[in-house]
């Protein structure tokens, strides 16, 4: 028994001194210098999750395997494996602008420092470059990408973000001098997506916009870019199917991504009529929704749970939500209405993404209002409202209702309130936290949702007791007598139960 003890306790400490050395050799990692701090993130005080959002039993899945920032994939020791964890990567951003609009490209980086750290990287620095167009070449020119290419090496980045869309032969000429892997903001925005996506729908839509992006984007080396030669040929290219070029590797592998998007947009609009199917019930027993939209992270998801205790995943990161979501509430009166929760926006929102999350972004459209929620705290409220409405009016809903809420009220001072009031003077102020502004917004929906048309007057007998439970559901009940003979009811409800309740009018 003693003996038995005794190894097990060996190999305890073994163990403990392995996770000691793998700690030990990521330490002198863990005190990179990290740029700023990301403006489009709440910080550490407002990170926590309140009772209001539920016990977030999925954000612990989302967590599991989330990189650590010092430790690596290589491995020194074989036993080692066990600990082993993905590593974070090292960036360093990069962005290009115009004279005079520094504050803005100041903003853009900063909002991609975020990106970045919610894509799984500890950014090392940043560099901005004020020149009137973005070099056709390198991105940045020749000068400043030799600069770039020093910090890289200075700072042991292994990543270079460039804060716009580039073109093919702009990352790769930079690659060519940095000597590192070249992505752009697109890229980050695509990989957020694919982490984040869970339904079928929204993994499809993303993978829809990945193909997008990578199509043109597809580089061939050596045997790619030979013929390849149809029929029975002999290795010398002779004999019968000999005749014309062929496909090249290449050409081949664009044709199989134009087959598999082909596939995935069938796919998506197969998702179609489910979403119909569900639309159509609630028009049918005429319930009113209410769509939140807004910028990323803005705190659409943490006001819904607010609003409904609806439960739904709430992090401290870009993207977090992507599959819309509908949950039931309830006016004081006691209509019945939806609340959609939608995808979030952010300044220069891929095409692809717009064109793939279009059939989520209907769910707008279809909306009676929409509550456009802004982060108060945000340095540049003006800018995401702008950006809000730029995406919605390219999706067809800028004409619906608006309530504008400005989020985070806990976070704003008295001097920024009197700004954003500036902005937009109708504007709510509430907190998902403390609960600040909740039940003044709940009675400004009430009053902003549409009431049903049609006032009746009617005695329902008690074997249509489905009836009366129709006008609690849907429509507006303003008084209601027993009698011997059945219900005395009147109410203001939709023409379509207006109809079935004629036959009884009083």
């Amino acid at each position: 028994m003693t003996k038995a003890t005794d190894e097990t306790s060996t190999e305890q400490t073994l163990d403990d001194e392995r996770l000691d050395r793998v700690l030990a050799s990521a330490q002198p990692r863990t005190q990179a210098r990290v740029f700023g701090a990301a403006q489009a993130l709440q910080d550490s005080a407002t990170a926590a999750y309140s009772d209001r959002d539920g016990d977030q039993w999925d954000l612990e899945d989302r967590h599991a395997l989330r990189r650590v920032a010092g430790l690596s994939t290589e491995l020194e020791d074989v036993t080692e494996v066990e600990y082993r964890q993905l590593r974070l990567e090292n960036v360093v951003l990069v962005g290009v602008y115009p004279q005079g609009a520094q504050t803005d490209a100041e903003n853009s980086l900063r909002e991609l420092a975020a990106l970045a750290e919610t894509a799984g990287a500890v950014v090392l620095d940043a560099v901005l470059q004020r020149r009137p167009n973005p070099d056709p070449a390198t991105y940045l020119g020749r000068g400043k990408a030799q600069e770039l290419k020093d910090l890289v090496a200075a700072t042991g980045a292994d990543t270079v973000i460039a804060d716009t869309e580039l073109a093919p032969s702009q990352r790769r000429a930079l690659e060519d001098v940095v000597k590192v892997k070249v992505i752009d903001r697109t890229t980050v925005i695509l990989d957020i997506f694919s982490q984040h996506a869970k339904s079928r729908e929204g993994k499809a839509q993303v993978e829809l916009a990945q193909l997008e992006y990578l199509l043109p984007r597809l580089r061939g080396w050596g045997d790619s870019m030979s013929r390849q030669a149809g029929g029975q040929v002999g290795a010398g290219g002779a004999g019968m199917g000999s005749r014309g070029p062929g496909e090249t590797k290449i050409e081949l592998d664009r044709r199989r991504i134009r087959t598999k998007m082909a596939l995935l947009r069938r796919q998506i609009r197969d998702f179609g009529p489910a979403r119909e199917a569900k639309r159509a019930e609630r028009k049918r027993n005429t319930i009113p929704s209410v769509a939140i939209a807004g910028y990323t992270n803005a705190g659409k998801s943490s006001l819904l749970n607010a609003l409904t205790s609806a439960g739904v995943l709430v992090e401290n990161a870009l993207f977090a939500t992507l599959d819309a979501t509908v949950r039931r509430a309830e006016t004081s009166d006691g209509r019945v209405y939806t609340f959609t929760d939608t995808v979030g926006f952010v300044r220069n929102l891929p095409h692809q993404l717009v064109e793939a999350f279009r059939s989520t972004l209907e769910e707008v459209g279809e909306a009676d209002i929409v509550l456009h929620v802004v982060d108060g705290s945000h340095p540049d409220p003006a800018g995401q409202l702008q950006t809000v409405r730029d995406v919605m009016g390219d999706v067809g809903v800028r004409d619906l209702p608006e309530i504008v809420v400005f989020n985070k009220a806990d976070l704003i001072s008295d001097d920024d309130r009197l700004v954003l009031q500036g902005l937009e003077p109708r504007a709510h102020f509430v907190s998902s936290r403390s609960g600040e502004g909740i039940e003044e917004l709940r009675a400004a929906l009430d009053e902003a949702l549409p009431k049903p048309a049609v006032e009746v007057h009617a005695l329902v007998p008690y074997d249509r007791g489905d009836l009366v439970a129709a006008i609690h559901e849907t429509g507006m009940l303003l008084s209601a007598e027993h009698g011997e003979k059945g219900t005395d009811v009147r109410a203001h409800v939709s023409e379509r139960l207006a109809a079935e309740l004629a036959q009884f009018a009083v």
